[in-house]
This record gives C-alpha cells, sequence and structure tokens, in this order.
C-alpha cells in the first residue's frame, strides 16, 4: 500500500496531533514521526482538521476515508428538501370561475409542500389605484385556497402589482 500524504501545502506545521485509525490518541510528533508509524501500520497519514493548533492527522487507509467523506455528503444532501416558489398572476378584472382554478392550483402546490408567489398584475393606471381596493382584490383571491397557509413574505408593492407569498401552515 502506498503511503499517501494529505496535508495542506499553506501550513507550516512541523508538529501534528495524530489519531489512529480506532480513535487512539498518539499525541503531537513531528511530520516525520508521524509518517513512520503510518508506514509501520501499512496505512496512509491525512490531515483532517489543518486550522487547528497543532494540526490533527489521522492514520487510516485513503481510500476508506474518501467513502466516508461521499457517504457523509451524500447523506447531508438527502436531508435537504427543494422547495419551488410556484406563480400565479390574476389581474383586478380577473372572473370569479378563472380566480377559482387558479386558486385550486395554488391549494394543490401548497399541498406537494411548495410555496405559492401570488401576484396581482396591475396594468397602467391600475398602478395608482387605492390600496385597500387592491388589498381587497388580493384577499378575494387568498379566500379562494382551500389548503390551510402562512404568509411567508407579507404584501409588497412592486413595478408590477401587488406580491405575496404563501407557504403551507404547519399541522400540530
Amino acid at each position: 500500500m502506498n503511503i499517501r500524504v494529505r496535508i495542506n501545502q499553506q501550513i507550516r506545521a512541523t508538529e501534528l496531533r495524530v489519531i489512529t485509525d480506532d480513535g487512539q490518541n498518539l499525541g503531537v510528533l513531528s511530520i516525520s514521526e508521524a509518517l513512520k508509524k503510518a508506514q509501520e501500520m501499512n496505512l496512509d497519514l491525512i490531515e483532517i482538521s489543518p486550522n487547528a493548533v497543532p494540526p490533527v492527522a489521522k492514520i487510516m487507509d485513503y481510500g476508506k476515508f474518501q467513502y466516508t467523506e461521499k457517504k457523509k455528503l451524500k447523506e447531508t444532501k438527502s436531508k435537504i428538501q427543494n422547495i419551488e416558489i410556484k406563480s400565479v398572476q390574476v389581474k383586478i378584472g380577473t372572473d370569479e370561475h378563472d380566480l377559482l382554478l387558479k386558486a385550486g392550483k395554488a391549494s394543490e402546490w401548497l399541498k406537494e409542500g411548495h410555496r405559492v408567489k401570488l401576484n396581482l398584475f396591475l396594468a397602467g393606471r391600475a398602478k395608482y389605484l387605492n390600496q385597500a381596493f387592491l388589498n381587497e382584490r388580493m384577499e378575494r383571491m387568498l379566500k379562494l385556497i382551500t389548503e390551510e397557509y402562512k404568509v411567508a413574505e407579507p404584501s409588497t408593492k412592486g413595478p408590477k402589482g401587488l406580491t405575496i407569498v404563501i407557504e403551507r401552515a404547519n399541522k400540530k
């Protein structure tokens, strides 16, 4: 077996804290002593924690080290959930039936766990209408959503109209 030394080139440490594969602490050794120990055990010397003082190295099989690192990475990736932000756009004059269809789609997305961005598109002079009237139009859409939700980002007025982001409420 080849001895592989995985030591960061930027660190000019002359000593390392060395740990064996089974967790036994060999103490602080010089790099040459640590390499000799690794050769005696027919294993590799791998730097685990380069920022520690002194840096920590482990005597173990490099292939096993790579395997465990890949396994840890895969486990952390599996815990991450991809939550998309779906978007529904309505206008002030959108008919009740169309609102029902869009609210049904938004409810479906909420049930799947996605966030939903509701856009009240304002064209032309509609941008300058009374804010209370615009909020009432947005509430009209929110009342039609059947799934329980909470407001993730409150209503904001942008260049194209009002926008609100909702997400599924946590059921306890």
